[in-house]
């Protein structure tokens, strides 16, 4: 477990609350995310916004940007930003759909299909290991806090 406890944050210091400790450990999570993304960056060459849309592609089979961009959870502006240099270095076509010239279909070419494959885990596999050893309701506790933190931290909408 030296994994859990070198990424553990601190308790919160006198006067800063609970508020405080989670601004510290969201600060940490973005450091260590920071990190992560610039070396799976390194390794392949992808951001790991491009290769989460990459896989949606993949799961999802030929699919309209408003479907990718709900799966990849970015707005409709940056997937057409990523879909751009996706498509650019010939990971992934695009095409009309012929029953409504609107609609354009994103799908994997064979080089998306190979550059997947060799891609980097987008989180440790320290954390995939420790967070599958817990129950699963311990893990859908966390999955739903971290929702919980995410639109609070958006604000109102």
């Amino acid at each position: 477990m030296a994994y859990e406890n070198e990424l553990a944050v601190a308790p919160p210091r006198e006067g800063e609350g609970e508020a405080g400790a989670v601004l510290k450990a969201i600060r940490r999570i973005a450091h260590e995310f920071d990190s992560r993304s610039k070396l799976v960056a390194r390794a392949c060459g992808l951001t790991i916004p491009q290769i989460v849309v990459l896989q949606g592609v993949r799961d999802l089979g030929e699919v309209t940007a408003r479907t990718l961009s709900d799966y990849a959870d970015v707005s409709e502006g940056t997937l057409v930003q990523i879909l751009t240099k996706l498509e650019a270095n010939g990971l992934v076509e695009r095409q009309r759909s012929p029953n409504d010239r609107r609609v354009v279909h994103t799908r994997l070419t064979p080089r998306g299909k190979a550059m997947l494959a060799g891609a980097p885990a987008l989180l440790h596999e320290a954390f995939a290991e420790s967070f599958a050893r817990l129950a699963p309701d311990e893990r859908a506790t966390i999955a739903a806090s971290f929702r919980k933190v995410v639109a609070m931290v958006a604000g109102p909408s």
